[in-house]
């Protein structure tokens, strides 16, 4: 399965690209597969403060509804507006046009919280 090397991830399935003060957070391709066919995707409003472990998103697949957790905390600063057009992105590109929430970091340090590829590797016996 594909897990990006240059990514950390939570143990609840959420992917972090950290660029500057900025992450950007999406589903991992093991969790769009767990999920199956994604049907429903609310990313958060800008402007929403988020501590990490929170509620950030809500997806839904024809299997089940799915909270989305902010892996670190801050400020979401963007939302993709696409995958409630098209929520099957989140299915077809996860790591790429499926992102979905945007967030200023207010504490980086947290990043260091969450797991490397190797480690979320382990986790999903991949």
């Amino acid at each position: 399965m594909n897990i990006p090397e240059s990514l950390r991830y939570a143990t609840t399935h959420e992917w972090l690209l950290i660029e500057g003060d900025t992450g950007t957070v999406g589903i991992t391709a093991h969790a769009q597969a767990e999920l199956t066919d994604i049907v429903f995707a609310e990313p958060p409003a800008v402007g929403k403060p988020v501590k990490a472990g929170e509620v950030a998103a809500v997806v839904e697949s024809v299997k089940a509804a799915s909270d989305i957790y902010s892996p670190v905390s801050g400020e979401i600063i963007a939302r993709n507006d696409a995958i409630e057009a098209d929520p099957s992105l989140l299915n077809s590109d996860p790591f790429g046009q499926g992102w979905i929430f945007k967030i200023r970091l207010s504490d980086p340090s947290e990043a260091a919280a969450l797991q490397d590829a190797a480690s979320y590797r382990t986790q999903i016996g991949g």
